[in-house]
């Protein structure tokens, strides 16, 4: 295969992991409460990044990289996987997953918003558009199409899923001022955001029951949602990379199959009926994210 077949098919690969990881969410949180699932993914998570640097041989170099490297994947621990994931586990605890998910998705737009005062960036007036079209989506699905009343199906959960946009681009902002490789310094982030997610599950939750529903839900959450997806995305925009691969926008562009799958498992397995508003906000959700990267493109 050459390395444009080879982007493909990681990419593909991640795009279907990606999509079932919110009905994994959802179902798992029927057993574990959101502390106690962040708990168990984490700890997969950690082992699973941990066994990656091992077989690349790297494993020892990342527990010795220089302390101020140390000292930002520490900060960065507490952004992600603590912070967030407390956040978006709390949405996803109150919320049908098919209004979670969706609100989940406008990261995007979130980080062209800090992106204007923490990185010095213009905001354009086609980034000015697509927020207005995203946000028009998130009230589309958070009302249930009801726009007049303004009426939100959970005011709670739906600040909580929004919430955990910020925290999210906040994290990739920093995360670029790191030099280390990236799973490295994704295995570090884990490995100081877990005694924070231990303490905070001791002191608001308890340790999760013994229950094989809920340890094999997170543990399929750790390992696809937040470990092995982010090695084989990277792999499939290396290889997309090459000069035989096609361009990253390719490949890139795969992710938008994601949040429309995600519907197709969310009505399936966790027994949702997916409403019209939902389908409606999601496509303008798609809309403002492609008008911005289109808008990113032609600059």
């Amino acid at each position: 295969m050459n390395a444009r077949t080879k982007a493909l098919l990681f990419g593909l690969a991640t795009v279907a992991i990606w999509s079932t990881v919110a009905s994994a969410f959802k179902l798992t949180l029927r057993h574990l409460d959101p502390l106690q699932l962040l708990l168990c993914a984490c700890t997969a998570s950690l082992t699973v990044l941990a066994a990656i640097l091992a077989v690349r041989g790297r494993l020892g170099a990342a527990l010795r990289v220089p302390a101020r490297d140390m000292a930002r994947c520490a900060l960065l621990g507490a952004l992600n996987p603590a912070l967030y994931y407390m956040i978006l586990f709390m949405a996803y605890d109150l919320l049908p997953a098919q209004e979670a998910q969706p609100l989940n998705h406008t990261w995007a737009i979130t980080l062209t918003l800090l992106s204007v005062p923490l990185l010095g960036q213009r905001l354009r007036l086609v980034d000015a558009a697509a927020i207005l079209v995203s946000y028009t989506g998130v009230l589309v699905i958070s009302t249930h199409g009801n726009l007049q009343s303004m009426t939100f199906s959970d005011p709670l959960g739906v600040v909580l899923a929004l919430g955990s946009t910020i925290i999210w681009a906040l994290y990739w902002i920093y995360s670029t001022r790191s030099t280390l490789d990236p799973v490295t310094g994704l295995f570090l982030n884990f490995l100081f955001g877990l005694p924070i997610i231990l303490a905070a599950t001791l002191i608001f939750s308890e340790l999760p029951p013994p229950s094989p529903a809920g340890m094999l839900g997170a543990a399929y959450v750790g390992v696809f949602e937040m470990g092995v997806t982010f090695a084989l995305w990277l792999t499939a925009m290396k290889y997309a990379a090459m000069p035989d691969g096609g361009g990253t926008a390719r490949v890139a562009n795969l992710i938008f199959l994601s949040p429309f799958l995600s519907l197709v498992f969310i009505h399936f397995l966790v027994g949702e009926d997916i409403l019209p508003s939902t389908l409606t906000g999601l496509g303008f959700i798609i809309a403002g994210n492609l008008l911005m990267r289109l808008g990113a493109r032609r600059s």
